[in-house]
């Protein structure tokens, strides 16, 4: 008896305790939560974060194009609504202006690359006006509206790479979180963070924060054609959209620059240090996890690389192929080494190949990453491999053909771990030095786990960080305490032209009056004397 007294008591016990601890425990409620997000690889950072946020419970409609190149219709982690117009992401466009661009530095040519340099301008301007169209077409569609309006959404999540979630944002009085690098024109930093070009790079420059006065100069060059190109190319089709549909003075650059949040895909493991903003959460290396276990026929091919070890190479999803020449001498190379080599490409299977070498349409790349066999990665120069690199601390040597690629391979080569190979001249015997130079020079290794140590020092992972803020803004109804008053300003109140001015013109005023009055009691001493000779 008294035995079933005490087991009543001691159940009474834990359930006052349970009862007390869920009174502790903050209720998450569900949110719904609207992405646009943008295509192609920046459709890949997009789904970590969704299913992040479906799995919190939260409930996600994502706007996909009717030509989406990634976006699924169907997924357990969304339900989508699809616009019946084209978004201008256009991938065979993309893969075309790579190959080309190969090509171009193979040959050397600098009037095929200017020529190049200029398609691909007009071609962006194209992609700019069927995008606007495509905004003008789901805007006017009131039955879209009315719909997303009754739904009642907690937020937008959208990437700034295009302008349409941005707007629809604004449309629906909606708190609006970016998930950025790159601005319709700039590295995300530019539209909305103090950038001093003595010492902030601009992208694409391939410069460091330790810049010569020629390089300065170049800098500041690049930043004023980028944002003139800007001006011509993506204002006007944007500020006419904002003036149609948001309403009158309201520029395209003053809707980018009033997010509530902004999630950058940086940190300052790969970032120079440079001024930053309140609302900009770093989440750099998001994507990133541990590795698992390979599949056992990959697994035996790794073991067999004994002491050696693994060589990683891939260039992405745009460049699944290289012109003949070049694939040839890299299986060159790669024969005479001793380590294994696991090689993604679709191209033509090079007859140079050597029976170490294992040529795959797709890689498990992360888990080959994270394997202790795993030497050196040959990689193209993208954000998300390069993050990898060095969050499993696996040393880089790197192609950079396009976009931000070369940018990203030259902060990674500042740093020293990386070595960077000149595509334009590349042959066996210089791909065969670059990858010797990486695997058999300790530093390289080095610097990367250093790095590598420093990205996981810290008190809460990039992804969780990054779910919370959202969470936040959801619980918050925005961020407004966050936001900077700079952007409202025009640019001569920003740089205090008009403090300056009037300084200037009371400094001059006391001046020209000091003047005077010296003068003036000079003049009179002078006729003072002249009288009493």
């Amino acid at each position: 008896m008294n035995g079933q007294i005490s087991s009543m008591c001691f159940q009474a016990c834990v359930q006052i305790l349970i009862a007390l601890l869920m009174t502790t425990v903050p209720v998450v409620q569900s949110g719904k939560v609207l992405v646009f997000p943008v295509d192609g690889s920046h459709w890949v950072h997009m789904t970590i974060l969704i299913e992040a946020l479906h799995a919190k419970g939260h409930n996600i409609t994502v706007i996909r194009m009717v030509d989406s190149w990634y976006i699924k219709e169907f997924s357990p982690h969304y339900t989508s609504i699809t616009l019946k117009s084209p978004g201008g992401f256009d991938e065979e466009f993309f893969e075309k202006f790579a190959s080309r661009l190969m090509q171009i530095q193979r040959d050397g040519s600098t009037w095929a690359r200017l020529k190049l340099e200029i398609e691909m301008w007009e071609s962006t301007s194209e992609m700019t006006k069927t995008e606007s169209n495509m905004i003008s077409s789901m805007m006017e569609d009131q039955q879209l509206m009315q719909f997303l309006k009754e739904a009642k959404y907690n937020l937008i999540l959208t990437d700034p790479l295009f302008f349409g979630g941005i707007i629809l944002g604004h449309y629906l009085k909606l708190p609006i979180v970016y998930n950025v690098r790159w601005t319709m024109y700039s590295e995300a930093h530019f539209a909305i963070a103090p950038s001093p070009l003595s010492y902030v790079p601009f992208p694409m420059v391939e410069l460091s924060d330790r810049m010569s006065f020629f390089e300065r100069l170049k800098n500041v060059v690049m930043y004023t054609v980028a944002e003139a190109m800007g001006a011509f190319l993506f204002a006007p089709y944007y500020n006419a959209l904002c003036e149609r549909f948001i309403g009158p003075g309201v520029s395209f650059l003053t809707l980018v620059q009033s997010a509530d949040l902004w999630l950058h895909r940086v940190d300052f493991i790969f970032e120079f240090p440079r001024p930053t903003m309140p609302n900009i959460v770093y989440m750099g290396g998001f994507q990133c996890k541990p590795s698992k276990p390979l599949s056992q026929d990959l697994e035996d091919f790794v073991q067999s690389s004994g002491d050696h070890g693994v060589i990683l190479m891939s260039l992405g999803t745009l460049i699944g192929q290289l012109p003949d020449d070049v694939a040839e001498a890299i299986a060159e190379a790669f024969a005479e080494l001793p380590q294994k080599v696991i090689w993604r490409y679709k191209g033509k299977r090079p007859s140079a190949l050597g029976n170490n070498t294992l040529m795959m349409d797709w890689i498990p790349q992360n888990d080959l990453m994270g394997h202790p066999k795993t030497r050196a990665f040959v990689a193209h120069g993208g954000t998300n491999g390069v993050q990898e690199a060095i969050y499993h601390g696996v040393p880089i040597i790197g192609f950079g053909l396009i976009f931000d690629q070369p940018d990203n391979l030259a902060k990674m080569r500042v740093k020293g771990v990386a070595k960077i190979v000149d595509f334009a001249t590349v042959d066996k015997d210089s791909f065969l030095k670059t990858v010797k130079d990486v695997l058999y020079e300790p530093s390289y290794r080095e610097n990367m786990q250093r790095l590598s140590r420093l990205h996981k020092d810290v008190p809460v992972k990039p992804l969780d960080n990054a779910i919370f803020w959202i969470e936040f803004v959801m619980r918050h109804k925005g961020a407004a305490h966050l936001q900077t008053e700079s952007y409202k300003m025009p640019w001569y109140t920003y740089h205090s032209v008009d403090v300056i001015l009037f300084l200037l013109s009371a400094l001059s005023l006391i001046v020209l009056t000091t003047y005077e009055v010296i003068r003036y009691l000079c003049c009179r001493m002078c006729v003072r004397k002249q009288k009493t000779s």
